[in-house]
């Protein structure tokens, strides 16, 4: 990797504290959901966050969620970590997307639809959850730090000029060397997430397991760079029948999130 882009990740801010003790307590058999649920009250925002996404149509609760005790009840230990480490790196890092084209409240929409997709697809295996909840929200971390480093570079309109869907990541690799995907796995390593959410977006541009399979249907579907195509969903659906998965929730699933 380019030692500019390297350097980028290297200089990147610790994530809090409260991340690291959330992933600690979530990848420890003997830890229950009353630590999760205690280091979650002990950060004022990751409260608000998490009961903002607990409320929110596309998760799909009948009820309203009052208290965070309710909200890691129903997503689970393995979901609460995806948001806990979204919430952090949206507070953490500065997002200036202008190579792209796009604005921070777009990357972020575009990730909060992949997340519910995702944890509303595999609701009924929470195991897998682990991942795909946390992966999910993340798959185009990379391109923060790509975009910055061609704003420094004096390149990002001249990027941007040239960027279309098609050639999205042919054109990362003729500017930086690296994907988006190459990129977030880099991030991840840098701040020592465990492999387990490292591989999958290290493999997605040539998916070869089902986390990466799951995550490269995601992002066809709901594409950052044109997010409201709706040709996407059918390209999302093929890829998961090819993939041989589960596309009958899914196209349930994408029911759901259209109605919202």
């Amino acid at each position: 990797m380019e030692n500019n882009i390297l350097s980028q990740i290297k200089n990147l801010p610790p994530l809090p504290k409260s991340v690291i003790q959330v992933q600690k307590i979530t990848s420890d058999p003997n830890s229950s959901i009353r630590d999760l649920i205690n280091v979650i009250k002990d950060d004022p925002m990751i409260t608000a966050n998490l009961l903002k996404a607990a409320n929110s149509p596309l998760y799909g609760f009948a009820k309203q969620i009052k208290t965070v005790d309710q909200a890691v009840s129903l997503f689970g230990m393995n979901t609460v970590k995806g948001f806990v480490i979204s919430f952090a790196i949206r507070n953490t890092l500065k997002f200036d997307l202008s190579a792209y084209g796009i604005s921070e409240n777009q990357f972020h929409d575009v990730a909060n639809i992949r997340n519910a997709i995702g944890i509303n697809w595999y609701k009924l295996q929470r195991s897998k959850l682990d991942v795909i909840a946390t992966d999910s929200f993340l798959i185009d971390l990379g391109a923060v730090v790509i975009s910055l480093y061609l704003v420094s570079k004096g390149k990002a309109e001249e990027f941007k000029n040239n960027l279309t869907p098609e050639n999205r990541y042919e054109l990362e690799t003729e500017y930086t060397g690296y994907t988006t995907s190459q990129i977030t796995a880099e991030i991840f390593k840098h701040w020592h997430f465990a492999e387990d959410l490292i591989k999958p977006i290290e493999t997605i541009d040539s998916p070869n397991d089902e986390y990466s399979r799951v995550l490269d249907v995601l992002r066809t579907i709901k594409d950052i760079l044109e997010p409201n195509n709706i040709n996407n969903i059918e390209k999302g659906l093929q890829k998961a029948q090819d993939y041989g998965l589960d596309t009958e929730i899914l196209k349930t699933t994408l029911e759901l999130i259209k109605g919202n």
